[in-house]
């Protein structure tokens, strides 16, 4: 009888909800300090993970959330991404 894998699991910074960790948003600082959206899960660097959340998004944005938790300022660019992303995948927007 094989044995059952245990389900990654990671708390989103802004909800504090905990949830697996493919239905959340990986954000990452490189050590070289560039800040980028990590879909793969896999980017070596600081992650923080957000849920795909439109309000989680927002607040964070409104709140430099990610700011304080990665260390870094985070462009503007990546909360578009985020977005952008749930506008072409309305399946994976958590309600």
């Amino acid at each position: 009888m094989p044995k059952q894998r245990k389900i990654p699991m990671r708390k989103c910074i802004v909800c504090q909800e905990s949830t697996e960790k493919k239905a959340l948003f990986r954000i990452v600082r490189s050590p070289e300090g560039d800040v980028s959206l990590d879909l793969t899960g896999k980017k070596n660097g600081r992650g923080a993970y957000l849920s795909k959340k439109v309000s989680c998004i927002q607040k964070a944005k409104d709140k430099n959330l990610l700011t304080r938790h990665l260390g870094v300022a985070v462009p503007d660019h990546v909360f578009d991404e985020m977005n952008t992303y749930l506008e072409a995948h309305p399946e994976d927007a958590q309600s």
